[in-house]
């Protein structure tokens, strides 16, 4: 049987990443310029609160752009946890806890009262928008002065249907071509997570905390920068969108 210790932690990433293209073909662009902000604003050794980081995503881009840099990155996910731990693992620059962000008290289980920067990637839709302002909260609390919020996610503005249907419609006629050069979907990714023998028990474990589809919402660019300033930030806006998508910057 395959071990943690024998398994190519760095495949899994690389598996997760092709999937996510799928979806989000400009998916490195977003990260790029998210780490162009920390840099602009931070500098090169930022203190890093990883955000709902499932594999590690943007910890691995940070470190590999910024060597000095550290992260801490927070999920619940335990299948996706144990891919950022194997991948990470020996790395005392990065640490990772298990949390519930709906979890009020969450913030206590991090090792740092406060952060340079939280960021976060296609994974906060998976809250309704009450919460999520409530989250919004705690975060304005844990990022510092003159530090940094970014959120890269779907963002819809349900005044523009038309464009938003254009959009969906182009976007699904290109997922359908990738789909026949062999990318896999989500789904059909956490089946063979299911069938891996390391990932199958956290995997279980995974689908037993959240279902098998996000159950949030996806308010407009322009809510999550309202909710942002109300929240404590001195400034929120986008700095990067495409038609479906949003990278918003928040400063405190």
């Amino acid at each position: 049987m395959t071990t943690r210790t024998e398994t190519d932690w760095q495949a899994w990433q690389e598996s997760w990443d092709r999937q996510q293209e799928w979806y989000m073909p400009d998916r490195e662009e977003r990260f790029r310029i998210m780490l162009d902000m920390v840099e602009a604003l931070l500098g090169p050794r930022p203190r890093v609160l990883d955000l709902a980081c499932g594999t590690g995503s943007i910890t691995a881009r940070l470190l590999a752009r910024f060597p000095e840099a550290t992260s801490t990155g927070v999920d619940l996910d335990p299948a996706l946890l144990a891919i950022a731990e194997g991948t990470f693992a020996g790395d005392d620059r990065v640490t990772f806890v298990t949390a519930d962000l709906k979890d009020p008290d969450w913030p206590t289980t991090l090792p740092y009262d406060s952060y340079d920067a939280v960021l976060t990637a296609t994974a906060l839709h998976w809250l309704h928008s009450e919460p999520l302002a409530a989250l919004y909260g705690q975060v304005a609390e844990l990022v510092r002065d003159g530090g940094v919020f970014m959120n890269a996610d779907h963002m819809i503005d349900e005044t523009t249907p038309r464009i938003n249907a254009a959009e969906r419609a182009q976007r699904h006629t290109r997922m359908d071509q990738a789909k026949t050069d062999g990318a896999l979907d989500w789904a059909e990714w956490w089946q063979v997570a299911a069938q891996d023998p390391v990932l199958a028990g956290p995997t279980a474990r995974r689908f037993e905390i959240y279902g098998e589809h996000a159950d949030g919402d996806m308010p407009s660019a322009a809510w999550h920068a309202r909710v942002l300033r109300e929240k404590g930030f001195g400034e929120a806006r986008p700095v990067w969108c495409s038609p479906s998508d949003t990278l918003l910057l928040a400063v405190k």
